[in-house]
């Protein structure tokens, strides 16, 4: 059956937006209209002949509602196959009338829970009967056409104008696919709360990962790959796939990823000082703190202004137009910022490609979740990254006590770390990074490649020395021997943090104090893959 004509429809939402005028171009039509409890009562008040389900039915609606639709005279109406002569026969046996189409959305679930509502509240806003009714219409999609967003009301009565009353085979096709996904993200959304609100699991027996898709993105990683943005159903913390883009072309996968590497690392810095983090393929290649965003913006790019070109900025705090303006000196693909002044905007309006992002606020940095990694055949799952290490959690293990200032530049080079790819190793002085070692098979090798991006720096910009000597090295893991160490030494560093932990930890520490260095523990580690 290609197309079927709208005679009778069951309307029962919870989300009452656009009902009236949906209920009025229904009944234009001449369609029958059934409902139940506030529906019913809305439509009525809108002047339109409703037809209660419980005179459908010939039973009241019981418990406080709770029992309504559950009834062969809805079901039977909705799961009937019209061309089946059994089916038809106990239809007219029964005096079962046929609905062609079913209008519910489901009780606030999401809302209840997000308003903090009590145990038995949240309880009460499961949805039994509404579920019901769209899977049975879903089912018989052939024959029953099946609406569960108001945003596609205006879809519906375009297919009614067009068809002389009736729906296509086609759009009913997908009204059920929206429909089932409606009532998979409602069940998993429940399960979720019972799981992790209720029960307080972390890692329940069944995890339910749910999704909408916010837009299809031009390519993926690479352009033969194909990729979309979804966020996720339920509670979650908001980033870059909630932020206003203020201007620039589409933002692809590969810029969401980085994006996300530079927004999460620009977090750690929140309500702190002024922060500039600059990232490219997902690792940092330049961070500084100062007293303004200028400054700020200067000590990152100097660390290795090479690897900045075509990168992704985030800071801390709003743009400002002298910072804008520096920034545009240099090809960027993204900003991220929580706001931007005027100036800002009209800074970065010239750089048409450019795309500018404003967040509003920063996440915090310890909040708590699941992180998901996809393998071959299953799914790696763990809580996220939030250990935090403060100045009371640092055992200086070395003879040599460090400075306050090599202890500030510790913590910093260590809030850097956790965010490169392992192996990393962090160079910092004075709030700024003077080098990054990131993603090498050992330590060892990114110490120097951190030593060496230093050295070119202090050569390009003419400085006296390195920002390595006199600089704190941060390890996101132990040193398993001396040599990443003895490394660190070659380019001048002067204190070090590291987790410790190693079976050579008396090795590595006795080499340090031969070279004259202070070293911390943290007894955390932070690897990044």
């Amino acid at each position: 059956m290609s197309e079927v004509i709208i005679k009778r429809a069951l309307l029962s939402v919870s989300d009452k937006s656009g009902l009236i005028d949906l209920g009025k171009a229904l009944s234009a039509r001449g369609v029958e209209l059934l409902s139940t409890g506030g529906t019913a009562k809305a439509l009525r008040e809108a002047g339109l002949v409703v037809k209660d389900v419980s005179e459908h039915t010939g039973f009241p609606e019981m418990m406080d509602g709770r029992v309504k639709t559950l009834h062969p005279m809805i079901h039977g109406g909705l799961l009937a196959v019209r061309d089946n002569p059994e089916h038809a026969a106990a239809m007219a046996e029964h005096q079962i009338g046929a609905i062609d189409l079913v209008v519910v959305n489901l009780y606030p679930f999401e809302a209840t829970v997000a308003k903090g509502a009590d145990r038995d509240e949240v309880i009460e806003n499961i949805d039994i009967g509404g579920p019901s009714m769209v899977r049975s219409a879903a089912k018989n999609h052939e024959y029953v056409t099946i609406v569960t967003d108001p945003a596609d009301y205006a879809g519906l009565l375009a297919e009614l104008e067009s068809s002389n009353g009736a729906t296509s085979l086609a759009f009913r096709r997908l009204m059920a696919a929206r429909a089932f996904a409606a009532t998979a993200t409602y069940d998993s959304m429940i399960s979720q709360w019972f799981a992790f609100a209720d029960q307080q699991q972390m890692f329940p027996e069944t995890l339910a990962v749910i999704g909408k898709r916010v837009e299809e993105l031009r390519y993926g990683e690479n352009p033969h790959q194909k990729a979309a943005l979804y966020v996720p159903r339920g509670p979650f913390g908001k980033g870059i796939a909630q932020a206003e883009q203020i201007q620039g072309k589409e933002l692809s996968y590969n810029n969401y990823n980085d994006a996300d590497a530079a927004f999460e690392l620009a977090a750690e810095f929140r309500g702190q000082e002024p922060a500039v983090v600059i990232v490219k393929h997902a690792n940092p290649c330049g961070v500084a703190q100062a007293s303004n965003l200028l400054d700020a913006w200067q000590g990152a790019l100097a660390c290795d202004d090479v690897s900045a070109f075509g990168g992704i900025v985030a800071t801390n705090v709003p743009l400002d137009g002298p910072t804008a303006n520096a920034i545009c000196e240099i090809f960027t693909e993204v900003v991220i910022a929580p706001a931007a002044d005027d100036a800002a905007k009209e800074a970065f309006a010239r750089k048409k490609n450019l795309r500018l992002l404003l967040t509003g606020d920063l996440p915090d940095p310890r909040r708590g979740g699941l992180m998901v990694k996809p393998i071959t055949g299953g799914l790696l799952v763990q809580s996220r990254d939030n250990g935090v290490v403060s100045l009371d959690d640092l055992k200086v293990v070395t003879k040599r006590q460090p400075t306050e200032q090599e202890l500030k530049d510790c913590l910093f080079a260590w809030t850097v770390a956790r965010h490169v790819k392992s192996n990393a190793i962090v160079y910092a002085k004075d709030g700024v990074t003077a080098g990054i070692g990131a993603g090498q098979m050992n330590r060892r090798d990114s110490s120097r490649i951190a030593a060496m991006k230093a050295a070119e720096a202090a050569e390009k910009f003419a400085w006296t020395q390195s920002r390595t000597v006199g600089s704190a090295v941060a390890s996101d893991a132990f040193f398993p021997f001396a040599d990443g160490l003895l490394a660190a030494v070659e380019a001048g560093a002067t204190c070090v943090i590291q987790p410790g932990g190693s079976i050579r930890d008396e090795d590595v520490i006795a080499a340090a104090d031969e070279a004259g260095l202070a070293m911390v523990f943290t007894g955390m580690r932070h690897f990044r893959h």
